[in-house]
């Protein structure tokens, strides 16, 4: 499913048009994006939790040419499901 079969699911299952349901759904995405940049976790109950994951600078290893090196800190979105949608 993308983002459009996503905002005609919303608009059949509300009576919206699809042009209001594909408002909503970019404004719930970029809510979520915004909370997550700004750090803060976003729970939805049934569903799960988006958060940021921060990761520390480590020691790698380039496989090509066997050199280490540090890879750079860096935080990215993760997703940790509810227990009933692990259950599916």
């Amino acid at each position: 499913m993308n983002k459009s079969d996503l905002a005609k699911a919303v608009a059949d299952s509300t009576g919206m048009s699809k042009a209001q349901a594909g408002e909503a759904v970019d404004a719930t995405i970029e809510a979520i994006v915004g909370s997550v940049k700004g750090k803060d976790n976003v729970q939805l109950a049934g569903f799960g939790t988006f958060y940021a994951k921060h990761r520390e600078a480590r020691q790698v290893r380039n496989p090509r040419t066997g050199e280490t090196m540090m890879s750079k800190a860096k935080t990215s979105a993760a997703f940790r499901p509810a227990a009933g949608l692990k259950d599916i």
